[in-house]
Parts: C-alpha cells; sequence; structure tokens
C-alpha cells in the first residue's frame, strides 16, 4: 500500500492508495486491522477499485439478487442490501477509531455522504440525500439543478426522478469502523440490473459518465479521499 503523496502531510487520517485489489482478500484484510487495532492505531483510509463482484449485507435478502451470472457474490459483515462493486467504481474504506474522533454513528454516515456531496461538487453535480435510504443520489432530468427536493415522494415510488451514484455500507467494531462508500465514475453499469440495488427494486444507478462528466477514476478518488480525509476528522 502507497501512501497517497498529494494529500497533506498533517491529514488526521492517512490515505492509502491501494488500486485494483480483490474484494474477498481485502473484506478479509479490513476485517483483521480492525480486530488487531488498538488505542494507538492511526486511523487510515483505503481507496481502491474492486473486479466485478456483488455484496450483499448482513441482513441481506436472497431474492434480491435477481440473476447474478458468472459476478461471484459476496457474504459480509456491513449494513444494507445487496450492491455491486467493479471497475471504474471509487471504493473507499474508512479505518477510524469513533471514540477517539468524537462523534457517533450517525453523525458519521452523515460526514460520509456529506464527503460525497461536495466531490459531486466539484464537478458541477448536485448529489441529494433521501431520508431512510443511505447512499447519494442525482436528478436524472437534470443532475445540475441546486433545486432542493420536495417531496415527500410517494411511497410506492421513493426514488422517482432520481438515480443512485454512490452506495454506502459500514460496520462498526468496538467503536473502530470499516466497510464504507463507493462513488460510480466510468462504469460498466449492466450489472445492477442483476440486482434490486440496495433492496430497491427498479431503482436507478448511474455513475459520473451517464450524466455528463468526463473524469478519470484517479481524478475522483483524488477528489472523495481529501474529503473524506477532511469530514472525517475530528
Amino acid at each position: 500500500m502507497t501512501t497517497v503523496a498529494d494529500l497533506p502531510a498533517d491529514t488526521a487520517i492517512a490515505p492509502q492508495w491501494l488500486g485494483r485489489v480483490d474484494y474477498a482478500g481485502t473484506f478479509a484484510a479490513m476485517k483483521q486491522f480492525t480486530l488487531e487495532r488498538s488505542a494507538e492505531t492511526a486511523d487510515t483510509l483505503w481507496i481502491c477499485e474492486h473486479a466485478p463482484v456483488f455484496t450483499q449485507g448482513v441482513a441481506g435478502k436472497q431474492d434480491h439478487i435477481l440473476n447474478p451470472g458468472n459476478i461471484p457474490v459476496v457474504q459480509t459483515d456491513r449494513g444494507g442490501q445487496v450492491t455491486f462493486h467493479g471497475p471504474g467504481q471509487v471504493v473507499a474504506y474508512p479505518l477510524i477509531d469513533l471514540r477517539r474522533a468524537g462523534y457517533f454513528v450517525k453523525e458519521y454516515v452523515y460526514r460520509i455522504e456529506e464527503s460525497v456531496l461536495r466531490t459531486l461538487a466539484h464537478f458541477g453535480v448536485t448529489g441529494h440525500r433521501v431520508p431512510g435510504a443511505p447512499g447519494i443520489y442525482v436528478r436524472l432530468d437534470d443532475p445540475f439543478s441546486h433545486a432542493a427536493l420536495t417531496g415527500p415522494l410517494p411511497a410506492s415510488d421513493p426514488f422517482r426522478g432520481l438515480g443512485k451514484i454512490a452506495a454506502l455500507g459500514i460496520k462498526v467494531s468496538r467503536h473502530a469502523t470499516y466497510h464504507g462508500v463507493a462513488l460510480n465514475v466510468g462504469m460498466d453499469l449492466e450489472p445492477f440490473s442483476r440486482i434490486n440495488p440496495c433492496g430497491y427494486a427498479g431503482l436507478q444507478t448511474v455513475d459520473l459518465s451517464t450524466i455528463g462528466i468526463q473524469t478519470t477514476w484517479e481524478e475522483a478518488a483524488r477528489v472523495l479521499s481529501q474529503k473524506l480525509t477532511t469530514y472525517l476528522a475530528p
């Protein structure tokens, strides 16, 4: 693992650039890191991308996996339902001590989402939160509109007019976090049609490319890592 060189040296969370790594091995590594860490262990942020894989949350329902085909399904211990990881998606795993950071899980989730919102804003895109549905969404008709969402949306279609651009699933063990957030940049979105993303049938998934933003994985990863190190700091 190589420390991201262009980030501030005095940041409280040290980002590490993993490149493209196997999901199952990375899951095992962050679980082991969390098990072995002590009160003195430095917080870190792993930035990576994965080969195609479906991951299922601890309470995930099998019927949300419609047709996985030849893409493996990995059972995990994070929250949430099923999602997809693949090339062209920036995956960020904050491994931090919440007790030392001084905030609780609800605020931790808020700070991760805020980091994604600020990352999207860097590219001119307006992201939105949807109550009760962790992650970040964009308007399909105008991803650049600054207008706030008005609601409530009907219970039968809580994501009407929206596409999901970032998924969030976390685990906290002994005040320490692992798993994290995935931002779609420029990827093959077809596998999302093989599942009910995050447990929602018909939820459309988008990436920066499909909404008109041409950037590189490296640039998106750099911006997201900077926002996460800023907003997750104590």
